[in-house]
């Protein structure tokens, strides 16, 4: 079960990924949207306290561009920087999913295997806590192993909103990765690494555990058979689930990895706490769920071709 595991999860992963990769695009360029420029404020702070002002301090009323949605932006990418400006970043989403959902994938099936007889048909059928917790474990490692190239995607993908004078223009993952180790260090690949981890252990978990679950008792009931209906339902549900669970986590995730340093500047956030108080506190707490259609609308067709492909792959590797 072991090199298969993650080979079936592997080739699930990267088809998932790569098709459903426009509609990821979007989610990082809506969930960007409105962000402030806390160096902005920081500038005014010396002023500000000369002023006496009662509290200390002043707003900067400073209006946020139109928020639009998920059919105006991918609109607004077209035109503006061509349709293939869709894919932007594909490279990195394949590099990501071979590294960090091959490791999930093939890591949540073994401890399964692991907590139950070894057999098939009991597999399933293990308490929803464990397979939570299986979910836990193998999203955290596989986050570890996938960070380099999920701050390259996030990166590539966000790029095309910036002036022209301040894109990156990396020309594919391994030369983001090349010129982030180059100019930033070694250690800007795993920028983000915790919230990384953090969200892969919720998705993990909630993904895989409630596709799982929901699975075993539509069968269990006798709803449909263990066909493409019940694998397309399941999946619905599951990607839901992790779509709610997850959004915040990947709000900040997107804005701490996306953000430049420029030479002696200060950074617009100095941590995962901080990007999550500011957003909060400028754009309010919903902001914490911008990009939820997109991510849900990526996360259906994404879970769905990812589990009904697994199916069909695992079928195909049965005897093998």
């Amino acid at each position: 079960m072991g090199l298969k595991g993650f080979v079936e999860g592997g080739i699930a992963s990267i088809i998932a990924g790569a098709s459903t990769h426009p509609l990821d695009l979007i989610k990082v360029r809506m969930q960007l949207q409105g962000e402030s420029n806390p160096a902005l404020v920081q500038a005014y702070r010396p002023t500000v306290a000369a002023l006496n002002t009662p509290n200390g301090c002043i707003s900067l009323h400073i209006a946020p561009p139109p928020r639009v949605g998920l059919i105006s932006i991918g609109t607004q990418i077209v035109k503006s920087e061509g349709a293939t400006a869709l894919f932007s970043g594909v490279s990195a989403t394949i590099l990501r999913q071979t590294l960090y959902s091959t490791t999930r994938m093939g890591l949540y099936e073994i401890l399964k295997q692991k907590w139950s007889d070894h057999s098939d048909s009991d597999t399933a059928k293990l308490p929803i806590m464990k397979k939570i917790i299986a979910g836990l474990i193998a999203g955290s490692v596989g986050a570890a192993v996938g960070n380099p190239a999920d701050v390259a995607m996030v990166r590539m993908q966000a790029d095309g909103r910036l002036p022209i004078e301040q894109r990156r223009n990396y020309k594919s993952v391994v030369d983001a990765i090349s010129q982030m180790s180059k100019q930033e260090g070694i250690a800007s690949l795993w920028r983000g690494s915790a919230l990384t981890v953090n969200r892969a252990m919720i998705v993990t978990a909630s993904q895989l555990a409630t596709y799982d679950q929901v699975k075993e008792m539509i069968l269990e009931k006798g709803v449909m058979s263990d066909g493409i209906g019940t694998h397309v339902t399941a999946s619905f549900a599951a990607g839901f689930v992790a779509s709610v669970a997850s959004n915040p986590i990947d709000v900040i995730k997107t804005r701490v990895m996306n953000m430049k340093l420029e030479a002696g500047g200060v950074a617009p956030y100095s941590g995962a706490l901080d990007c999550a108080m500011k957003t909060v506190r400028t754009e309010g707490v919903m902001a914490l769920y911008k990009g939820f259609i997109p991510t849900i609308s990526r996360q259906g067709p994404f879970t769905v071709v990812l589990f009904v492909t697994l199916e069909q792959v695992r079928k195909l590797f049965k005897d093998l």
